[in-house]
């Protein structure tokens, strides 16, 4: 009589189990165009996996990078059309939706990486991402930092005037622009992929990236000078579609806001400790490591550009020069 009892409850117990549905696993696309070998990569995949951990594998983040979804121009696109859900992306391009938050690309915004990051925790740098998300309905969770642009030449520079009629590689960024043109420097926007044989072959005498960059690419051995000009932190953006956002519990958006505050706090650390360590790198291949006068820099930029030529808002500027 007791097996019999225990039969019949095994089997509606196994009727009502079937009745349940499983729940779907969402798949999402996290997308950058960064190699495999950065940190920005490395750390969005451990956030993908722990995305799925904290939320018990609802979430599938499969992570997409070296611009195999497009570039970064096409990312951003992506995220309007819904063809990628999550991508790391630099304010310059949220920017082109909403210019004020780029303000962070004013030469000399920035006093250092501590400054930046110091930055996004503030009510200033969420009233631009506020700003952002109201003109595009995309959230971002996280400010990751890039590096610390420095200028690279085979001539030396002490002041802003030694820069006069250099032919100097920029992206052809406005933002990036600025110092070098308010210095004299004739800029020239080369493929990236050609700077080291522009610099070699001497089609341009200088170039400006981070020192992490200078290494990759291998600038350094085509250049006779770092300038610690430090002309722009650099950063990027983690940015979740508004789609996801919107489907998102608050619960959910939690867990995805503090997994991906701790990746970027993470490749953040990597970068700062390896730049940290480029300056004696360069130094025993016998490139001169010098440092500037900023503030000389700065005052050339002033006179020659305008917050409102790039839709910057010069309150925004002076509020992030108060952060201490």
């Amino acid at each position: 009589m007791l097996k019999r009892q225990l039969l019949k409850a095994a089997l509606a117990l196994a009727v009502t189990v079937s009745a349940v549905p499983a729940m779907a696993q969402t798949k999402l696309k996290w997308a950058h165009v960064y190699e495999v070998s950065e940190p920005f990569h490395t750390w969005s995949v451990w956030a993908g996996n722990e995305i799925a951990k904290r939320t018990n594998n609802r979430y599938q983040v499969d992570v997409f990078p070296s611009s195999q979804l497009g570039k970064e121009a096409d990312l951003n696109q992506g995220l309007k059309l819904g063809s990628v859900d999550i991508i790391i992306s630099g304010s310059s391009f949220a920017a082109k939706d909403f210019p004020p938050i780029g303000v962070g690309y004013y030469p000399f915004t920035f006093r250092n990486a501590e400054h930046l990051l110091k930055f996004a925790k503030t009510d200033v740098f969420a009233e631009l991402a506020k700003g952002y998300e109201d003109k595009t309905g995309n959230h971002i969770t996280a400010l990751n930092y890039y590096g610390t642009r420095h200028t690279t030449s085979n001539r030396a520079i002490a002041h802003c005037a030694d820069m006069k009629g250099l032919k100097m590689r920029v992206p052809d960024v406005p933002a990036y622009l600025a110092m070098p043109r308010a210095c004299g420097a004739n800029t020239t926007p080369i493929a990236f992929a050609e700077v080291y044989l522009a610099l070699q072959n001497g089609t341009v005498e200088a170039q400006e990236n981070p020192l992490t960059t200078i290494e990759a690419k291998k600038f350094y051995e085509v250049q006779k000078y770092i300038v610690l000009t430090g002309h722009i932190v650099d950063h990027l953006n983690t940015i979740v579609s508004g789609k996801l956002w919107k489907s998102l519990s608050d619960a959910d958006k939690k867990i995805f806001t503090d997994v991906m505050q701790e990746a970027a706090a993470n490749s953040t650390a990597e970068i700062i400790k390896r730049e940290t360590e480029l300056v004696s790198f360069f130094q025993s291949r016998g490139v001169t490591v010098a440092t500037v006068d900023r503030q000389e820099f700065l005052d050339a930029v002033k006179k020659s550009a305008t917050f409102e030529e790039f839709g910057y808002r010069k309150a925004d500027w002076d509020k992030i020069q108060a952060i201490q």
